[in-house]
């Protein structure tokens, strides 16, 4: 009897051991499943940034012809921080609407633009995204664009730059400044980089964007007054955007992803 007990206990505690090493697996990487959705990571030797850059992409199931989310982090994260369970749930409730998703990677603080360190925008147009298509078989024709912060201002940048490329674009907190010296270091060369990628001022003078655009941000968010000033000054000019205002400050977007990824499906439905 003490020998069937010892070995119970023994079991129990192999038991407990493997739930609690799985628990810490899916803590580390941030989801606990993919819901059926295949995550590959590659490599783009690009020539652009003078560097390797390590690209991350989300396949939904099927073999449906999806369209393709490229998705921009935030500044000082990776590809990763976007790699989280209300992704794969979101990606699951859409069924065969759902996209790829392209997690880019764009350094610690690119800003997403062409600048003296790489041609990041370009790089991701030429070389991140054809990568992407060619790896999920996704359409082509029907890739959107939206980011995190930094990531927002790089969705809404380059949508303006290569209007024909996307089919809906979305700021999601979006890194944007009323003037050159209030900005984050590094987030620009010098006065002439921000100058030539001011959105705001941009959005005053002419029509940016002709697809749909969405744009959220938290009240207490230190980018309120610059992301809700540019949603007013694109509708002025005829944009299609939607702006939405919550709660809270400069976070939650993980918790949102299935209304962005509702909105992505939609538009380039």
């Amino acid at each position: 009897m003490r020998r069937g007990l010892a070995l119970g206990l023994i079991v129990v505690a192999a038991i407990a051991a493997w739930t609690g090493l799985r628990e810490l697996r899916d803590w580390r990487r941030g989801y606990e499943s993919t819901r059926g959705a295949t995550v590959t990571r590659f490599t783009v030797h690009s020539e652009l940034v003078h560097r390797d850059l390590h690209e991350i992409l989300v396949t939904p199931p099927g073999d449906s012809r999806r369209p393709l989310l490229v998705f921009l982090h935030g500044r000082s994260s990776s590809p990763d921080s976007n790699l989280r369970q209300p992704l794969f749930d979101a990606l699951n409730d859409l069924g065969p609407r759902a996209p790829a998703v392209l997690l880019a990677d764009g350094g610690d603080h690119s800003y997403w633009h062409d600048r003296r360190d790489g041609q990041w925008g370009t790089s991701l147009l030429r070389e991140a995204i054809p990568a992407a298509l060619s790896r999920s078989h996704a359409d082509g024709d029907r890739v959107a664009i939206g980011g995190i912060s930094m990531g927002g201002f790089g969705a809404l940048d380059l949508a303006r730059l290569a209007p024909e490329r996307f089919c809906a674009v979305g700021a999601h907190s979006a890194a944007l400044w009323f003037r050159g010296g209030d900005t984050a270091a590094g987030a620009f060369d010098d006065a002439e980089d921000f100058a030539r990628h001011d959105l705001l001022r941009l959005a005053k003078t002419r029509s940016l964007y002709h697809v749909s655009v969405w744009i959220d941000v938290g009240r207490e968010d230190p980018f309120f007054q610059a992301d809700t000033t540019l949603a007013r000054e694109l509708r002025d000019h005829g944009a299609r955007v939607r702006l939405v205002v919550h709660g809270g400050g400069h976070s939650g977007w993980s918790g949102r992803m299935g209304e962005y990824l509702r909105f992505y499906a939609r538009a380039c439905a």
